[in-house]
């Protein structure tokens, strides 16, 4: 298999979606039955930006003070509602926060618009125990990642701008052109039911974990289980990222944020991580694993319930409270 392209993953929040600070290992715990954190808040509303009814996305933006770049986090979209991460960059490459955004929909040629689709801000902070090196030493590390939910009525290709509330004002984004549906290669979608792979443990490699886990230091809480030996017997989450050669530059926080919730939810729901390149070389291509489950990008999360169907997918950046809120609809069932 090829390595990944930069056409795909310059998609993945290219320049971003990093967390913080100091380096630590994870760790297990044993859970508890707290309910999952509350979804943030959308950073504006929707009367704080102009109506797409009936309108063209040039209607739209009437003249708008040309804003930041829109960067998406996502390259599979389908027909219905979709979860869209995204990343807001000035000129200078430097990540945009705290602003209110909105995204708008309209046919390729601009016409037929939709929205506004309010964002919400998604933190990829962790605590200072489950930071890895790679993300603690990340120039261009971020704090979080923008999500909307956009709906998208049939496959095709379509326009997509944000207007964001920067300044005292509103300025755009040039549109981007996404592709909904289509394709002939896609990974397993929430409903079906996850394909069996192996995953490695130490105990594969002589203990030596640093073959099937570039992340400094190593998460031991996410490479003890072999994924076929847990899929189907309780709820599973696993991750395929690469935290020392991600591309998109998003495996390390994941990945750390995947180590987090493991330590908060403990042993009632088993957390793996999977590498993406075979022997840890680019150049020798992706690992067995992702071919089966047909990814071509990275990260990729899976959040599978206890009898081994697909409940939540995630591409690109997510915080610990999505992460969280995906775990408390699967583990109910878990021993």
């Amino acid at each position: 298999m090829p390595r990944l392209t930069r056409s795909t993953t310059s998609m993945l929040i290219a320049l971003a979606a990093v967390a913080v600070a100091a380096a630590g290992c994870g760790s297990s715990g044993s859970g508890d039955n707290a309910a999952p954190p509350a979804q943030p808040q959308p950073t504006a509303k929707a009367e704080d930006f102009p109506k797409a009814a009936g309108r063209t996305l040039p209607d739209v933006i009437n003249n708008l003070p040309a804003g930041p770049n829109l960067a998406p986090s996502v390259s599979i979209l389908k027909p219905g509602t979709n979860r869209i991460g995204f990343a807001l960059f000035d000129n200078a490459g430097k990540q945009l926060s705290g602003a209110g955004v909105a995204l708008y929909v309209g046919a390729t040629d601009g016409s037929s618009a939709h929205g506004p689709y309010v964002a919400r801000a998604e933190s990829l902070k962790v605590s200072p125990q489950f930071e890895s090196k790679q993300t603690a030493t990340d120039p261009n590390a971020a704090r979080g990642v923008y999500v909307a939910n956009v709906p998208f009525r049939k496959n095709g290709k379509y326009a997509v701008l944000a207007i964001a509330q920067l300044d005292g004002r509103l300025v755009a984004t040039s549109p981007i052109g996404v592709q909904v549906g289509g394709r002939k290669v896609t990974p397993p979608d929430v409903g079906d039911r996850a394909p069996v792979i192996h995953t490695l443990t130490p105990a594969d490699v002589a203990g030596d974990v640093r073959k099937i886990d570039t992340r400094v230091p190593a998460a031991p809480s996410l490479l003890r289980d072999d994924f076929a030996d847990v899929v189907g017997k309780k709820p599973v989450v696993i991750t395929f990222a690469t935290p020392q050669l991600c591309q998109s530059r998003v495996c390390g926080p994941v990945v750390d944020v995947v180590d987090e919730v493991q330590a908060k939810v403990g042993d009632k729901v088993s957390f793996i991580h999977q590498e993406v390149y075979q022997d840890n070389q680019i150049n020798k291509g992706l690992r067995p694993q992702l071919v089966t489950y047909r990814l071509q990008t990275e990260p990729w999360t899976f959040v599978i319930d206890k009898n081994g169907v697909i409940s939540t997918r995630f591409e690109g950046a997510f915080s610990a409270n999505e992460l969280e809120r995906a775990v408390a609809k699967v583990d109910g069932g878990a021993s």
